[in-house]
């Protein structure tokens, strides 16, 4: 497998350095970690050489759990969606290889991030390669899967199985959402760690035509209407306040931001940057060691969570 990536990439090079000529003289290609950056003064493209990959975004955890286990029985790659959302990014399957789909449901649908990233999303050598999907969520995942499917399939990629999994509540944006107790965290922890060995199961089999998730009874409604406002009103930073007097300044908060929303760091307060980047993951807020971060008073007298192996 080493050689094979190592000549995959030294292929991808030689395929690519006429990249330095498309993208003007101020190009340039660099070549590690099994990626192909070619950077310009206009854009930058990605060109990734894998084997089967699991594309995975995660905020609190809980989706990263589940991708780290998918890819350590599978022998996937992951890669983060989060860390490659700002560029296009092009990779190349070879024949019988998989692709997988990781992430937390926002709103009854994929996250913005997610959806973004796909619409940039372009596979090289894909000939109806073997396509899975797994999602999580506190509870039910409304149309979440059909949202997607459509997203692949403008991206020219038909997707094949879809698994959810109900894990630890994390979303504490609206009045009556609040974090698990520690007894039902635990109990849903441990129903999707004995779901997850099935589903993994039928992904390394890759059986097809699988649909092994919870819709919840009004999955049309969740998705389309409620998803509708919760993407129009509910995705936004500004209400985010810190106080001064519990906030200990250890920039946690801006470490954890999985879009980088936050101006901060070490001996600094916080600052959300309002420019349209936020996910209202809440990552920030279950972070803080001192519970110093509200959401304007959503969030009053409520827990936190992040995933945690020792709980």
């Amino acid at each position: 497998m080493a050689d094979r990536l190592g000549n995959g990439l030294q292929n991808r090079v030689e395929q690519f350095d006429s990249a330095r000529y498309l993208h003007n003289n101020s190009s340039s290609i660099d070549a590690k970690g099994g990626a192909i950056s070619v950077k310009s003064d206009f854009r930058e493209v990605i060109f990734y050489y894998f084997c089967s990959m699991i594309f995975y975004f995660s905020a609190t955890g809980n989706t990263l759990w589940a991708a780290k286990k998918l890819a350590e029985v599978l022998g996937d790659s992951l890669v983060n969606m989060a860390e490659h959302d700002a560029a296009t990014a092009e990779y190349e399957l070879r024949d019988d290889e998989r692709i997988g789909f990781c992430f937390p449901v926002h709103g009854w649908r994929p996250p913005v991030l997610v959806r973004r990233f796909i619409s940039r999303l372009k596979i090289k050598n894909y000939a109806d390669n073997y396509c899975w999907a797994l999602c999580t969520a506190g509870d039910d995942i409304g149309l979440t899967m059909e949202f997607l499917s459509k997203d692949l399939s403008q991206a020219g990629i038909s997707l094949h199985s879809v698994f959810s999994l109900i894990m630890p509540e994390s979303y504490v944006g609206l009045p009556f959402m609040n974090v698990d107790k520690p007894e039902k965290e635990l109990a849903k922890k441990k129903a999707a760690a004995k779901q997850l060995t099935e589903q993994i199961r039928r992904i390394e089999n890759r059986e097809r035509k699988i649909t092994d998730t919870y819709k919840g009874h009004w999955p049309r409604t969740n998705s389309r209407l409620l998803g509708t406002l919760f993407v129009k009103c509910l995705i936004t930073d500004k209400p985010f306040r810190v106080d001064g007097e519990k906030c200990i300044r250890c920039g946690k908060c801006a470490g954890v931001c999985p879009v980088d929303d936050i101006k901060g760091g070490y001996g600094m307060m916080p600052e959300w940057k309002h420019n349209n980047a936020c996910l209202t993951c809440f990552n920030c807020y279950h972070h803080c060691p001192t519970h110093a971060i509200e959401y304007g008073r959503r969030t009053k007298n409520k827990g936190q969570y992040y995933f945690k192996t020792d709980r």
